[in-house]
């Protein structure tokens, strides 16, 4: 929404605003806003991350770990346990076939929790990851 709004505002300081270099200052400075306001979102989910992962409750901080592990049980079902299980059902000539899990929904969850998302990046480069 902050993007929409950055050309209408640098266009109105070209009308009202003479100082090149001022001018210059305040559309570099609405221009990062968005930028900046997504730094303070990511600042402020590595500190509630950082709380929830150090309770003492399983509930709390075990979420995490509950959910990567449902990833990961879902992964080798669909790549290893319902193949296999397909093969051997083909070599005893039973006619079942069992369909593979739906992973569309999982893979943003998994790969978010691999850290391929930016909060990881972020983490790496302010030293908090281990």
């Amino acid at each position: 929404m902050i993007d929409k709004l950055i050309g209408p505002v640098t266009s109105l300081l070209d009308k009202f605003i003479e100082d090149k270099d001022q001018k210059a200052r305040l559309a570099h400075e609405v221009a990062t806003m968005a930028q900046k306001h997504a730094l303070e979102l990511s600042r402020a989910q590595l500190d509630v991350n950082r709380v929830e992962a150090s309770h003492a409750n399983l509930f709390v901080s075990g979420w995490r770990p509950a959910v990567g592990w449902v990833c990961v049980l879902g992964m080798a079902g669909n790549f290893m346990v319902i193949p296999f299980s397909n093969f051997v059902l083909a070599l005893l000539e039973i006619p079942v076939k069992i369909p593979l899990i739906d992973t569309a929904t999982m893979m943003p969850v998994l790969m978010g929790m691999l850290g391929l998302g930016t909060l990881r990046t972020y983490e790496k480069k302010a030293g908090v990851s281990k």
